[in-house]
């Protein structure tokens, strides 16, 4: 008796391995282009400051972004086509289990109607060799439903592992699209730096060294600006710094680093605080760990901003640093010891700044160098297992620039 009905296998015509090669090919291609155009960035920097140089410094930033938004675009098309696959795999399985679990419930009842009947009753039924038989069946029955049961608890870890690979992929996806929005938006930046660039200046290096000299800014300037919170009010750079300053000091990451990553996270992602707690959170992760959170804070939960959910899957990230209520109860403790507030606040601008800082050191920005402290920025966003991906590299190299603009405006203040 077969305790599973076998499907026919699914033909991925979108997925062949010619198209998966040819899509590797493109993508190796472009990422080829990219770290030579990374090098040739890397050489303009270090060259002395001119008109010139920085409109060369902006076509290769231009270049390395539309470079990377294709590579991007090629690696979003690797994960649809894998989840595709885990879709229809898991598809498959799903019409597995539920055969499995039809057999199995079709060989218990025969297990039950034979087990009810007495041996009287059996021998009476017929010959010997009928009772022979009947107790052949009995014992065949019991042994198909072992294999059974092994069969069904093995494709059900099997569905299960699947499952979770495929919302790693779905996760990745989301990721990969707001890594997209937000170097697009960088992109008609540096575009439309270097037209008001040229156009200020016409060409000319001494027009250019004197909208240089307008451009810098003083210590007062730099300490009352505005700097931009996602969830909650702005606060000054300034104020940031000071927060910044105090959690470096208890952490060992770099403040520049913090606020660089703060700075970021302001301006990732489109769906970011206009979520609701009761249908953008995950229902049994987040929502009752989040009630607590806003209770032990005195806040309401139905009034106060997250992340709205995406396409797929859950929101529900808090405040500035953008903490899941999960995630977030984790480091609860550690943050209030060091902030000395407790409970800690997630919308709270120095509370988030600590929050930040704690994420980053473990994730090993205190070595204090510029490799580990891009590599802690990767983590940040796509964890430990994403971070190296290519397609994740300018989420990295964004918030190392951030975090050396922030540098040379806290040398400015004296820091």
């Amino acid at each position: 008796m077969a305790a599973f009905l076998m499907l026919p296998a699914f033909v991925f015509a979108e997925n062949t391995p010619e198209q998966k090669a040819a899509l590797q090919a493109q993508l190796d291609q472009i990422n080829a282009q990219i770290k030579q155009n990374q090098n040739g960035l890397s050489e303009l920097q270090t060259q002395r400051t001119s008109l010139e140089r920085d409109v060369a410094i902006l076509d290769a930033k231009i270049k390395d972004a539309q470079l990377a938004i294709r590579a991007r675009d090629l690696t979003i098309l690797q994960l649809k086509g894998g989840i595709r696959e885990k879709e229809l795999g898991i598809n498959v399985l799903d019409h597995k289990v539920a055969s499995g679990q039809e057999s199995i419930a079709q060989m218990l009842r025969e297990t039950r109607v034979i087990d009810d009947m007495s041996l009287a009753q059996i021998a009476l039924a017929g010959t010997l060799s009928d009772l022979i038989q009947e107790i052949d069946d009995f014992q065949t029955i019991q042994r198909a439903l072992g294999v059974s049961f092994t069969q069904m608890a093995a494709a059900r870890d099997d569905l299960s592992a699947r499952k979770v690979a495929l919302e790693e992929q779905q996760q990745e996806e989301q990721d990969l699209l707001q890594i997209q929005k937000l170097q697009q938006g960088q992109l008609k930046k540096n575009e439309q730096e270097k037209k008001n660039l040229v156009s200020a200046a016409k060409g000319q290096e001494s027009v250019y060294q004197k909208l240089i000299a307008t451009q810098k800014q003083t210590a007062a300037q730099i300490e009352a600006a505005l700097f931009d919170l996602r969830d909650t009010k702005s606060v000054t750079f300034g104020d940031m710094y000071a927060y910044a300053k105090e959690a470096g000091a208890r952490t060992g990451v770099r403040p520049a680093i913090i606020l660089g990553i703060l700075a970021e996270e302001s301006n990732l992602g489109q769906n970011v605080g206009s979520g609701n707690w009761k249908t953008d959170m995950h229902p049994t992760r987040d929502q009752p760990v989040f009630a607590q959170i806003t209770e032990k804070l005195g806040l309401n939960p139905d009034t106060q901003p997250v992340s709205k959910k995406p396409w797929y899957g859950w929101g529900g990230a808090m405040g500035p640093a953008q903490f899941i209520p999960s995630t977030w109860v984790l480091y609860e403790d550690r943050i209030a010891n060091m902030t000395g507030n407790n409970p800690p606040n997630p919308w709270d601008p120095r509370t988030a700044v600590f929050a930040a800082a704690v994420l980053m050191m473990d994730n090993g920005a205190d070595a204090q160098t510029p490799a580990a402290e891009r590599l802690a920025a990767l983590r940040y966003l796509a964890g430990w297992k994403n971070a190296t991906k290519p397609a994740y590299a300018f989420y990295g190299d964004d918030v190392m620039e951030l975090a050396a603009k922030f540098q040379s405006q806290i040398a400015v203040l004296g820091g």
